[in-house]
């Protein structure tokens, strides 16, 4: 008699280890916080976040409370992805060498490293940046492209993702970080569940500006939100830039030239952005054809979403839902 069999075991927790350090920033910490953290039952718990400073004890905040972290450094040897949450120092203040040294050595252990707003000085220092694009706040961009002149600083990103290595902007932008490791890590639909128990719409992409400077003689009416509203319910319809114009009652060169001031893509980019996270949701969630998938998010035909999707995530359909679609 044929034994039953035994069901697969739930993959372990992915591990995040935010590294702080005095004065630490509140608003960066609570991004990583509420993005990794647990959500109750709402949520499925596929992360474990914990915290650590070089000296273990009360961290002083930006918000004037202490922070009591009992963890040392020793707790990025057990970490899946090191988090640096701000680094707020002095201009100039070296990153102290037991620091650099251990997010460099979880970094080779095969540990990813995220730093958000000024916590990119850190992987900066550890030599996790060399040769590559990184992202900052907009006011500390000169400031680390000076120190370490082997980082490629992008001024204008809100993120930067490498796949072991990522940075962002500051503030907000760090949240937007976090849910797009969220998504490489779980899956589309998993991001957007935490987004929604968040009351956050869908993340910005990272190509995005970090801030717009309008004219100051620029109208309210210039937002393009009421756009990207009537865009997103309209996902599975073909749109061209010439209609989107239209609706907004512009030329297109004037709405072309809006969406790279606000959101520093063009309107086809956003829009197949928006098309090929709609597609992902569905890979995860349904066991719909490709070819329905295809007129459900506005990209015609399965050979025209193959193509778009390889180009966007360098994997094919269905192979991005086998990764994520029996994930319990």
């Amino acid at each position: 008699m044929s034994r039953p069999s035994t069901p697969p075991r739930p993959a372990a927790p992915h591990r995040v280890v935010a590294l702080l350090s005095a004065p630490q920033p509140v608003l960066t910490l609570a991004c990583a916080a509420e993005a990794f953290g647990d959500h109750g039952t709402d949520v499925p718990r596929r992360y474990d976040f914990a915290v650590c400073a070089e000296h273990p004890g009360p961290v002083r905040t930006r918000a004037g409370y202490d922070l009591l972290v009992t963890a040392g450094l020793e707790a990025l040897e057990e970490a899946d992805t090191v988090l640096v949450p701000g680094w707020d120092r002095p201009p100039g203040t070296p990153v102290p060498p037991a620091v650099a040294d251990a997010v460099r050595r979880a970094h080779r252990r095969g540990a990813r490293a995220a730093g958000i707003c000024s916590g990119a000085f850190v992987l900066a220092a550890a030599g996790l940046l060399d040769g590559r694009r990184a992202a900052t706040h907009w006011g500390l961009t000169c400031e680390l492209a000076d120190r370490f002149p082997r980082v490629r600083v992008d001024k204008a990103v809100l993120y930067v993702d490498h796949g072991d290595v990522a940075t962002s902007a500051g503030g907000a932008a760090g949240l937007d970080l976090c849910l797009h490791l969220v998504g490489a890590d779980q899956g589309a639909a998993y991001a957007r569940r935490v987004a929604r128990h968040l009351v956050m719409p869908p993340h910005r992409e990272g190509c995005q500006l970090q801030y717009a400077e309008l004219p100051a003689h620029a109208p309210r009416t210039d937002s393009l939100a009421p756009l990207l509203d009537w865009l997103a319910a309209r996902l599975d319809q073909p749109v061209t830039v010439a209609e989107m114009a239209l609706h907004s009652r512009l030329s297109p060169r004037t709405l072309s030239r809006r969406f790279t001031e606000q959101l520093g893509i063009s309107p086809g980019r956003w829009l197949l952005d928006r098309r090929i996270d709609a597609t992902r949701a569905l890979l995860e969630e349904t066991d719909l054809p490709v070819e329905t998938i295809a007129h459900r998010v506005g990209l015609s035909s399965a050979a025209n979403l193959r193509r778009r999707f390889h180009a966007a995530l360098r994997t094919t359909p269905a192979a991005y839902r086998r990764a994520f679609r029996a994930r319990p």
